[in-house]
């Protein structure tokens, strides 16, 4: 077993999250990733636990809906046992399911069920999560906090509302559980990725235009990866960043600053 805590990563079978496996397996860090895939996906998911097994840490992926309050706890109790004294060192939170459409229109505007879910998934369920994992002592003092989130939060993109707003939802929950978490000193920061080829970005519609725009605007020229991101993240979660948190972090090349 390593001697290291662990990482929990929401999300972690693909896009930013099997990047930030990866990177913190390099580390030596146990990994614990929540994830849903389907049997069609899942071959996928089973070479990247060999891939991060191959680091010698422990690892171990939940299949189910991270945002379901007994799903949740299954995965706890699984994490609790596996973990011991290690505990958890950083908590990602990188899901990205929810429902893109307009909020008016004659073809299937967005429903209320529709929007309740996507924000329960993409933004409230980093609440319960934190709230859990603090109530059962498995994160302390040092644990670094990370959400997902992207300049959706400030834009309109075409069938994105829900998301956005969701997005906007996780950037205000991370600034309270910064404010409230402090005194046991642990930080939480949002991450806001450049435009990156993710499963989720090929779902929005109109992605080729909002690609083609981050081209042109990047002065590196190219556009984030999902390695740009967990490099930055497994720097983050070093001793010296104590004092950062309830941010929203850039990690973009420079994307958003060029015109």
């Amino acid at each position: 077993m390593s001697g290291k805590p662990w990482v929990v990563i929401l999300g972690a079978s693909s896009g930013f999250g099997a990047a930030a496996a990866r990177a913190f397996a390099a580390q030596g860090h146990p990994i614990f990733g929540a994830h849903m895939d389907r049997r069609g996906t899942m071959p996928q998911v089973e070479a990247l636990v060999a891939e991060l097994e191959g680091y010698g840490v422990p690892v171990i992926f939940h299949n189910g809906n991270a945002a379901a309050a007994d799903n949740r706890t299954e995965a706890l109790d699984r994490l609790a046992e596996a973990a011991g004294e290690n505990g958890v060192g950083v908590l990602l939170h990188s899901l990205a399911f929810g429902t893109l459409r307009p909020y008016f229109g004659e073809d299937r505007p967005l429903a209320q069920r529709q929007m309740e879910m996507t924000l329960d998934v993409m933004a409230h369920s980093l609440v319960y999560w934190t709230q859990d994992l603090v109530a059962r002592n498995l994160i302390g003092e040092g644990g670094r906090i990370y959400a997902m989130t992207s300049s959706g939060s400030l834009a309109c993109w075409p069938s994105y509302g829900a998301v956005s707003a969701a997005k906007c939802a996780l950037e205000s929950h991370i600034r309270q559980i910064a404010v409230e978490l402090a005194p046991k000193r642990i930080t939480a920061n949002a991450i806001m990725a450049g435009v990156t080829q993710t499963p989720a970005l090929s779902k929005i519609p109109g992605s080729d235009a909002i690609v083609d725009v981050a081209l042109k605007r990047n002065p590196h020229g190219r556009l984030t990866t999902p390695e740009d991101v967990a490099s930055c993240l497994v720097a983050l979660a070093g001793p010296g960043t104590a004092w950062m948190t309830g941010n929203v972090i850039k990690v973009d090349g420079g994307e958003a600053i060029s015109g």
